[in-house]
């Protein structure tokens, strides 16, 4: 497998917290509140003063919260969701302003002010936080620090440091469920897969799946717990599937990888049948694409796996980081050629840079 560092957008004063690969643009979330855009294709042949006057430029780029961009997630065309780590999510319209420019309007911050004012007055609808400290179920009391959106669209998942579950309906945005303590620790990770199960992977050190009952009418479809999932020997950081959602990777601080498959009904749902070993630091993050598994590290590389079941190689390490990879995203590359499949691969790390990478890959 070969592969090329194709571009380096050089950071400032912050590193880029979260990536999203949506509608033909890149968009980056940083540790200082900025949300940015960026074209996909143009990112290959990008030099060092496009970079300069593109991070100079007010347009393509918003200021919001306080503290780091945690995770981005698109909605439907042109809405952008963010979480943040003033305990915020925001939704976002991108509209076009010309062929190079583009303007983010904001459309709402969850909980909604109305939301909001229609669960403070009842007692019912307030929990404890801290020891003299109450809010209403609807917010969230920590960080934010993943999203995920349902197959249909119709509903956005969250989860927090606060170890809190919700589920958010996208029409307008109300918060219809809250699952308390869902774990044990701080929740880093969550992710859906296409048959309406959702995964969240916790510093508690365990990956736990959820539903939503399909007995129950309307918005009272409350979600449940289908199994727990206990490998790991410490926290896990990132979740990722594979396309037709029958595997699932976990990666954790205990510097493995977990590859987990279903098993037959009644026997736990998944079981880990083997582990990506080769990063010497914690895996802070996962992506995959086609038959490929790509991790980043805080020992500063990429890895890229290749296989499938029980039969796993690393077939490529991307080095030039100077800093643990916080976050990857990879998609495929229109300019593949019918003998060789080419993916493009960001990855944006603690050293304020994001690359970009083209991989060609041979066929298997």
């Amino acid at each position: 497998m070969h592969h090329r560092c194709v571009a380096t957008l050089k950071g400032r004063n912050s590193y880029t917290s979260s990536l999203l690969l949506s509608g033909g643009f890149l968009f980056t979330g940083s540790s200082d509140r900025e949300i940015r855009l960026w074209k996909h294709d143009s990112l290959r042949s990008m030099t060092e003063d496009d970079f300069e006057n593109l991070i100079t430029d007010d347009h393509n780029m918003v200021v919001a919260g306080k503290g780091a961009v945690k995770a981005l997630v698109a909605s439907e065309d042109k809405i952008i969701i963010s979480a943040h780590q003033d305990h915020k999510i925001r939704v976002w319209k991108i509209d076009n302003l010309d062929n190079d420019r583009h303007k983010f309007t904001h459309v709402a911050t969850l909980p909604t002010l109305s939301d909001r004012a229609l669960k403070i007055f009842l007692p019912k609808n307030h929990v404890q936080v801290r020891r003299h400290k109450t809010c209403t179920w609807v917010h969230h009391v920590d960080t934010v620090s993943g999203l995920a959106i349902s197959r249909d669209g119709s509903s956005l998942y969250s989860v927090s440091w606060d170890r809190t579950l919700k589920i958010w309906r996208t029409a307008d945005f109300k918060c219809l469920e809250s699952i308390a303590k869902a774990h044990d620790d701080a929740i880093n990770t969550i992710i859906t897969s296409i048959d309406d199960h959702i995964y969240t992977g916790s510093s508690d050190k365990k990956i736990k799946v959820w539903k939503q009952s399909s007995t129950s009418p309307g918005d009272n479809k409350k979600h449940y717990l289908v199994a727990t999932l206990e490998k790991h020997k410490s926290g896990v950081n990132a979740l990722a599937l594979s396309r037709d959602g029958s595997t699932l990777y976990s990666g954790a601080g205990d510097r493995s990888i977990l590859v987990w498959t279903k098993t037959a009904a009644g026997s736990g749902y998944m079981a880990a049948i083997g582990a990506l070993r080769g990063h010497t630091k914690s895996i802070l993050c996962l992506a995959t694409v086609s038959d490929l598994v790509c991790s980043g590290s805080a020992d500063n590389t990429v890895r890229i796996w290749r296989g499938a079941e029980k039969s796993y190689s690393c077939v490529a390490v991307l080095e030039g980081h100077k800093g643990p990879v916080k976050c990857i995203t990879v998609a495929f590359d229109p300019t593949s050629s019918e003998t060789t499949s080419t993916y493009l691969l960001y990855s944006a790390s603690l050293d304020f840079d994001i690359k970009v990478w083209q991989i060609f890959l041979p066929p298997a």
